[in-house]
């Protein structure tokens, strides 16, 4: 480990581990929870966030295919629910701010599949996981190594 590596201060990660845990726990669906984590740290290049989702993707029984093409959710639709569409795209927008917002017509389609303390769990794991993106990618954490 280098001195890179040691720059997260305890009390951040126990606050960001307990912002995730709130999150996960309102959305219910431990894994669409995974399929939002895993979208997110491919968008932003994560390797340590990628390599921990995809085993806990696994964990909670998401089909191999889903994970497999998770990459290219639009294309591979029959794949995945529209629910798990709607979340993967509200990721996406959130994720990726390129027009400085995230579009009504995004947002809505999300609020379709969830009622309105689910869509702000699903938000708030979409931002807390994009945080831990930020953490692990600007101290070059390697993939591997996550405990349980």
């Amino acid at each position: 480990m280098t001195a890179r590596t040691k720059l997260l201060d305890p009390e951040v990660g126990k606050a960001m581990a307990a912002l995730s845990a709130a999150a996960k726990k309102g959305l219910g669906d431990p894994g669409l929870a995974e399929l939002v984590q895993i979208r997110a740290s491919q968008l932003n290049h994560c390797a340590f966030c990628l390599d921990m989702h995809l085993e806990l993707a696994r964990k909670h029984g998401v089909a191999e295919k889903q994970v497999e093409l998770l990459n290219a959710w639009e294309e591979a639709e029959d794949l995945y629910s529209e629910r798990e569409r709607a979340a993967l795209a509200l990721t996406e927008a959130v994720t990726v701010l390129t027009e400085g917002f995230v579009p009504d017509e995004v947002y809505e389609r999300a609020a379709r599949h969830f009622d309105d303390a689910e869509l702000a769990h699903l938000i708030g794991l979409i931002t807390v996981i994009n945080g831990w993106n930020r953490l692990m990618v600007s101290r070059r954490v390697p993939p591997g190594g996550h405990a349980w």
